[in-house]
C-alpha cells in the first residue's frame, strides 16, 4: 500500500466517521421529535423525551468538530496536484464549522422555552409554542445557508479529483453534480421556496454523490500507476 493510497483510505474513514453523527441529529431525531406543523405535539415530544433531544444536540457538535478533519486530511491527500485549490477547498469546507455551532444555539433556545418555568409564566401557551416553532425554523434555515458553503467546497474538490490521476474521475464529476445539488436546493429555498419541494427530491439524489466518494476512498483508494518503463529499458518477464 503506498503512502497516497493510506492517505485516501485515512480520508474516507474520516469523512465517513463526521459524517454519521450528522445522520442521527438531522434525520433521525427530528423523525421522531417534530411534528411538523404542530408546535403543541413537538413541545410534548421533546419534553417526553428529552434526553434524545440532547443526545441529537450532542451529536450535533460533536460531527461538526469532526468536521474540521475532513478538508484537512483531503488537503493531505490533494495537495500535490495544486496547493492553492486544495487551500480554497479547506476554507470552503472549513466554514461552515462556526455557522453550525452557532446554529446549535437555535436549539438550546428551545430547551430554555421549554424547561425553564419563568417562560411558561411570562407567555401563553400559544406564544410559548410560536417562540419553540420560530427557534426550530431557525435552526433549519441556518442548515440552508450552510448548504451554499457545503455546495462550494466540493468544487474545487472536483476539479483536485479530476486533475490527480489517481482518483477516478467519474467521482469529480458526481462531486461537482453534489456541488450543484446543495448551491440549488439552498437558493431555492431562500429564492423560491415554493418550488423547493420540487427540487429537493432531484437534488437529493445528486448529493449522494458525496457518499460514492466516501466509500470510493474507504474501499479502493487511490491507484497510482507505476511510471512507465524509459524507451529501451529490459522487459523483465515472470519466471514460468
Amino acid at each position: 500500500m503506498t503512502e497516497i493510497d493510506k492517505r485516501a483510505r485515512a480520508a474516507g474513514v474520516i469523512y465517513l466517521a463526521a459524517s454519521l453523527p450528522a445522520f442521527f441529529a438531522l434525520a433521525y431525531v427530528p423523525n421522531v421529535l417534530v411534528v411538523s406543523g404542530d408546535a403543541g405535539a413537538t413541545i410534548h415530544n421533546i419534553l417526553a423525551r428529552e434526553s434524545l433531544f440532547r443526545w441529537g444536540l450532542a451529536a450535533e457538535l460533536i460531527g461538526f468538530a469532526a468536521w474540521t478533519l475532513v478538508p484537512l486530511a483531503l488537503y493531505r491527500l490533494l495537495v500535490g496536484v495544486d496547493r492553492t485549490l486544495a487551500g480554497l477547498m479547506v476554507i470552503l469546507g472549513l466554514m461552515t464549522v462556526p455557522m453550525m455551532f452557532a446554529n446549535a444555539l437555535s436549539e438550546m433556545a428551545v430547551l430554555t422555552l421549554i424547561g425553564d418555568p419563568r417562560f411558561g409564566a411570562a407567555f401563553s401557551a400559544q406564544q410559548l409554542q410560536a417562540l419553540v416553532a420560530l427557534s426550530l425554523r431557525t435552526h433549519g434555515q441556518g442548515f440552508t445557508l450552510a448548504g451554499l458553503f457545503w455546495g462550494l467546497w466540493l468544487f474545487p474538490f472536483a476539479v483536485l479529483v479530476w486533475r490527480s490521476g489517481f482518483l477516478p474521475r467519474f467521482i469529480a464529476v458526481l462531486l461537482t453534480l453534489a456541488g450543484a445539488a446543495w448551491l440549488v436546493g439552498s437558493l431555492t429555498a431562500v429564492v423560491a421556496p415554493s418550488q423547493f419541494d420540487l427540487v429537493e427530491p432531484i437534488a437529493s439524489i445528486a448529493r449522494k454523490g458525496e457518499l460514492v466518494t466516501i466509500l470510493w476512498l474507504i474501499v479502493m483508494g487511490a491507484r497510482v500507476k507505476p511510471p512507465a518503463a524509459a524507451p529501451g529499458a529490459p522487459v523483465r518477464q515472470a519466471a514460468a
